[in-house]
Order: structure tokens, then C-alpha cells, then sequence
């Protein structure tokens, strides 16, 4: 009888994913209809058989009847001889919770509340530290924090492994488990023990909870005529708020323009597809995006660039790093293969894979991989990432205090130079390469981008007629320094 009714159970379950359509998830596809369902159903293997139940209905083909039995057994076991009383509905979502999350790190049940979070995630709202979680070998890892959170005020890093929560080992503990403990209300504490590379000892963290609202998008100007874009995850609004940051850095730079703008996608752990596609078209004229490949028809996906774009000429670097994730490497993916952007920093983490969330009828529902993601060049970056155009590793950058220098402008009676004197240049200070490094070089990536793009290379004007420059061969003179042009 209790063969039965786990068999009649996994039948109607089965049935239910093919026909349920998909909703937005991290990243996720259009939905998955009846239609898509394979047509034609896999020969029963050798020692498998159909079966029915006592009503006569049938089970799908090709399901392993022994391996249905020993599910049975184990049910069975579980209820008569576990140490506590466990009802059938905790161990059915039990079994589906494991049934998904042995697929992959990205697949998992989602019940009441998990599903509830995973609409607020995408909203860009919710309650707790504000931390990207995924699992590597059955380990906990930070992906990465979100900017101004709890989380990346405390100091977390990508890949960080988070080894207990509360004093509670995560050996063993489920992701959707571990991501329920971290979530709390707001002014609640939170103690979190980290396991660091090049750290001794693990790292003992504490919290305290908040409401995260994060903004996808921040900007600002650098210095004159160099903006920046930060965008931390993608979600609903993402483009239309990345938009109006771009009007707003054009307005500040006036009517001298643009002369470059740096994409900082660093610890951005991803989000919605349609986001990442709807940025990577502000900065694409034509050509693909990104499209994915699975093994239903409508996972097969293409998006395609408009001819409207938001900075049709301008230099772009794009910031990547370990903590760059999915939805930020289709961006930079993007960018890359159409040479629309130089892509500076580390190797992104590698996460190609397309999820799409399916309802139940509970409000629950499954988040499964159904799809892989591939580059306009047909690259698939899961499990190897993006790597960097120009590779510039995370470090700190210590300047040197300038002392006094002697030049010729400082000699007494020293010439004058043909143009009259001038007021000696100060050398500007390097704030941003000290505080950031990587950010430091993406500017000065930017600035040499610029100089070698002018004609002539910022060739000076030829001299006047009225400039005392008539003798050019300096044979006869005593100091035989060679003559030197600014290329």
C-alpha cells in the first residue's frame, strides 16, 4: 500500500513540472509549456518495467521499479523506527529537497518561505545580511556581499567558506536551510565563523541584521570626463535605472562629453537574464547577446542587441573579479566578444548555467537548471568564468610622498621658454589608485585608450612665425641633450 502511494505521488509530480510554467529566477528563461515536454518517451531499460497502481493508473515509463521499492523501504524505515515522529508531508518535501539538490549547486526546493524570498531577492528587498551563498563540494561559500549591506560592511569576501552559523556546523546543512538561518529581522544578531584563504585560523564575524534594500546601480564622475557605473545585481529595473545613471554622468560632464566610462561588475553575484541582456544592449548597437542551449525546445534562446545605444563611441573598461557570477558574465561576455570593452581584473567565478523557477500549487515551487548560457562567440564559461582581458590582481597601491625636485624652471636666470612663462603643473594626487587599485588602472587604461585615439597622438602646434625658433641644429652648443618631440 506505501509502495503505492509513493509511486502515484512521484507520477503526479512528474506530470506536474512538465506542464507548470516558469517565472523569473536567477537567471531565468521564458516558461516552459506542455508543448516542451519530449514528444517521444526513453525504451524501458533492461530489468525496468511500467507499472500501475491499484486504480489502474499508469506510471511514466522507464521509472527504475526496484530503486521506487527500496524509496519505499526507506519511507517505511524512517517512520517506524526514527527517534522522533515524522509526518509523510515533511519526509515527501524531504525527499524532493534532496532529489534536486543532488543535481547541481543551482537546483533546489523551494518551500513557503524560500519561495517568498527568492520573489523579494529579485525585487531587490528583503531582510537579513546581504550576501550572495551558493555551495562548492558541499561547502558553503560566500559568492559575494552586496554593497552597503551588514555583510560587505563586516568585511566578506568571495569565497569565503561559512563553516557555522550561530555556532551550528553547515557540514551537511542545506543551502535553502543555511540561507533560512542567515535571514532574520532587522536589529537581530547574527555570529558567523569563516574559513579565509591565506588566513590561519578561521574568522569569527558578527552581525547585525538589516533591511536590505539594495540599489542594483550607483555612479559617479572619477575625474573630469571619466565616469563610473557600478552595478551590484541585476534586477527588474537594473536597465532603466543603469539609463538614467549614464544621462546623469553625460549632463555632469558637459559639453566636452564622455571621454570614457568604467562598468565595475565585481562581487556582482547575478540576477535576471533580461536584466544583464537589457544592459549589455545599452552599450550594443547589433548582434547577439547571449542565447542558451538545454534540452527542451523553448530553453533554446536568443537576444538580440538594438540599434539604439546609450554611449555609441565611448571608451569602456569593465571590472570583473572572482565575485563576478552569472548575470555580470554574460555582460562582460558580451562586451568582450563584440571588443566593445576591455575587460580588466580576475577570472569571474564560472557560473553559466540558466535557472528557471517552476510554482507548485502551495506556494512552493523548484528552481531547476534547464539551460546552459553561451557568449556572442559560442563560449561556455560554466565552470571556467571569463577571463580578463587584461589581468590586474586585487592589491594595494602605496605612493610615495614626492619630495623637492630641481628643474630648470628653478634655476636662477634660466631662459625663458619661447611661449612665456607658464605656472608650473602640479602632478595630481592618485586617490582612487590608493584606496582601489584595480579601479586605479581601469582609469588609467582609459586615459591611454584616449590619448593614442587622437589624431596625430596629441601632436603639439607647429610654431609660429614669430616664435624664436628659426636655428633648430644646436651643433655648437655645450650641453648635447638630444631633441625631443611629445608623441
Amino acid at each position: 500500500m506505501l509502495l503505492r502511494h509513493v509511486a502515484t505521488t512521484l507520477a503526479l509530480s512528474s506530470a506536474l513540472l512538465l506542464t507548470l510554467p516558469a517565472t523569473a529566477a536567477e537567471p531565468t528563461t521564458e516558461a516552459a509549456t506542455p508543448d516542451s515536454a519530449p514528444q517521444d518517451a526513453p525504451d524501458t531499460p533492461s530489468g525496468e518495467a511500467a507499472s500501475s497502481d491499484a486504480s489502474g493508473d499508469e506510471l511514466p515509463q522507464g521509472l527504475p521499479l526496484e530503486d521506487i521499492q527500496a524509496l519505499a523501504q526507506v519511507f517505511e524505515r524512517i517512520k517506524q523506527a526514527y527517534v522522533d515522529d515524522v509526518d509523510d508531508r515533511t519526509l515527501l518535501r524531504n525527499a524532493m529537497r534532496g532529489m534536486l539538490e543532488g543535481l547541481d549547486p543551482h537546483s533546489n526546493y523551494l518551500d513557503e518561505d524560500a519561495f517568498r524570498t527568492l520573489h523579494e531577492m529579485t525585487e531587490g528587498e528583503f531582510g537579513g545580511i546581504g550576501i550572495e551563498v551558493g555551495q562548492e563540494n558541499n561547502q558553503l561559500m560566500v559568492i559575494s556581499p552586496i554593497d552597503n549591506t551588514p555583510a560587505s560592511k563586516a568585511g566578506l569576501q568571495p569565497r569565503d567558506l561559512i563553516i557555522e552559523i550561530d555556532g551550528k556546523s553547515t557540514d551537511g546543512m542545506s543551502l535553502e536551510e543555511a540561507v533560512g538561518m542567515m535571514r532574520g529581522e532587522p536589529g537581530s544578531s547574527i555570529e558567523l565563523t569563516l574559513l579565509r584563504e591565506g588566513e590561519d585560523a578561521p574568522v569569527e564575524v558578527s552581525l547585525e541584521r538589516a533591511n536590505i534594500q539594495a540599489a542594483s546601480v550607483s555612479s559617479r564622475m572619477l575625474s573630469p570626463g571619466y565616469g563610473y557605473l557600478r552595478i551590484s545585481q541585476f534586477q527588474e529595473n537594473t536597465a532603466q535605472e543603469t539609463s538614467e545613471a549614464i544621462q546623469a554622468l553625460q549632463k555632469e560632464a558637459g559639453d566636452d562629453g564622455l571621454s570614457g566610462v568604467i562598468l565595475d561588475l565585481r562581487n556582482n553575484p547575478g540576477g535576471l537574464l533580461d536584466g544583464a541582456v537589457s544592459v549589455s544592449d545599452l552599450f550594443l548597437d547589433s548582434g547577439l547577446v547571449v542565447y542558451t542551449k538545454g534540452r527542451l525546445q523553448d530553453s533554446d534562446l536568443t537576444f538580440e542587441a538594438h540599434a539604439d545605444t546609450a554611449l555609441p563611441k565611448t571608451p569602456m573598461v569593465v571590472l570583473i573579479n572572482g565575485g563576478s557570477a552569472s548575470a555580470a558574465e554574460i555582460v562582460a561576455g558580451a562586451l568582450q566578444d563584440h571588443h566593445r570593452a576591455v575587460i580588466l581584473g580576475t577570472e569571474s567565478f564560472g557560473k553559466g548555467s540558466v535557472q528557471s523557477v517552476m510554482p507548485l500549487d502551495d506556494n512552493t515551487g523548484i528552481k531547476l537548471t534547464t539551460a546552459l548560457y553561451y557568449t556572442p562567440g559560442g563560449r561556455s564559461i560554466q565552470a571556467e568564468g571569463i577571463a580578463p582581458d587584461v589581468t590586474v590582481q586585487r592589491g594595494r597601491l602605496e605612493l610615495e610622498k614626492s619630495g623637492f625636485e630641481i628643474r630648470e624652471a628653478n634655476l636662477r636666470g634660466h631662459l625663458q621658454n619661447a611661449r612665456g612663462e607658464r605656472e608650473q603643473e602640479q602632478l595630481p594626487d592618485s586617490p582612487i589608485a590608493a584606496d582601489d587599485y584595480q579601479l586605479g588602472e581601469a582609469l588609467n587604461l582609459l586615459r591611454g585608450i584616449n590619448v593614442f585615439q587622437q589624431p596625430g597622438m596629441r601632436r603639439h602646434e607647429a610654431p609660429s612665425a614669430t616664435d624664436d625658433t628659426a636655428s633648430t641644429d644646436d651643433s655648437t652648443g655645450t650641453d648635447n641633450a638630444p631633441a625631443s618631440t611629445d608623441q
